[in-house]
């Protein structure tokens, strides 16, 4: 008898905001279900901005006004003969359960679902939903602020005592993202060492900096980056070197 694996559950999650956590997941999202073959769920939790929901819906909109994409959307559904990974929109403390009664009710094998939280601790159901992630991957920019309030949470967290729904498993990885080529990797390396000194593990794949992370789809013209119907251009990817942090993504869930 064969038995189906469950689903990954896996979180790019901050206690920051705009440090592009719901970006990664987009990003990754769209890779691994329209390129890679892998079937993906997104549970938007982020409430009260449902940030993933309205993208979906700008998305869809820039797909029937926009040619360069209306054509690429056209090419991509007449390759692989699959739908638009679902976006759920719920809250926090519902996410866990939202998740299984779709998986239950869907005729389709998830290989992973994203779960998109609140970027606050304190908000209901977050800290519950984090502790039931089979991984977590938390981004981090060289900004004091940021690194403290990060490895501060991260310590934290790691330290609860354990719930009924807590993945004694559970891998936890910061990365850098929005690295900008100009800074010092002497600021890098001073950063690293507290890390290391917390006892908290980061990627090797640094996430470069770019301005069409900011840009939305419909303001893309001609070119597919950052878009939840479609996956982003393999050129773009490798100048982000968001081509090697999805490799070694991989590696880390599959090892």
């Amino acid at each position: 008898m064969t038995t189906i694996k469950k689903p990954l559950k896996i979180s790019f999650s901050t206690q920051k905001g705009g440090v592009g956590k719901s970006t990664i997941t987009t990003f990754l999202a769209s890779l691994l279900h329209y390129r890679l073959g892998y079937n993906v769920l997104v549970m938007d939790c982020d409430y009260p901005q449902y940030s993933l929901t309205k993208m979906r819906e700008r998305d869809l909109k820039t797909v029937m006004q926009n040619e360069y994409h209306k054509k690429a959307a056209l090419k991509q559904f007449t390759t692989i003969n699959k739908k638009a990974y679902p976006i759920i929109k719920c809250k926090a403390e519902e996410a866990l359960d939202e998740a299984l009664e779709y998986i239950q009710q869907s005729p389709v094998h998830w290989n992973m679902v994203f779960f998109d939280l609140p970027g606050t601790a304190n908000t209901k159901g977050v800290l519950t939903t984090l502790k039931a992630m089979d991984f977590i991957f938390s981004p981090i920019t060289a900004d004091r602020l940021v690194v403290e309030s990060t490895l501060g949470f991260a310590k934290v967290f790691l330290e609860l005592p354990e719930t009924e729904n807590t993945n004694k498993d559970q891998v936890f990885r910061l990365f850098w993202n929005q690295v900008d080529g100009r800074e010092k990797s002497i600021l890098y390396e001073a950063y690293q060492h507290v890390i290391e000194e917390l006892g908290l593990s980061t990627m090797d794949t640094r996430i470069m900096d770019s301005k069409r992370f900011r840009k939305e789809s419909d303001d893309t013209g001609n070119y597919i980056f950052r878009s939840s119907l479609l996956a982003a251009e393999p050129h773009l990817l490798k100048a982000t070197k968001l081509d090697l942090f999805l490799q070694e993504f991989l590696k880390i869930i599959h090892s």
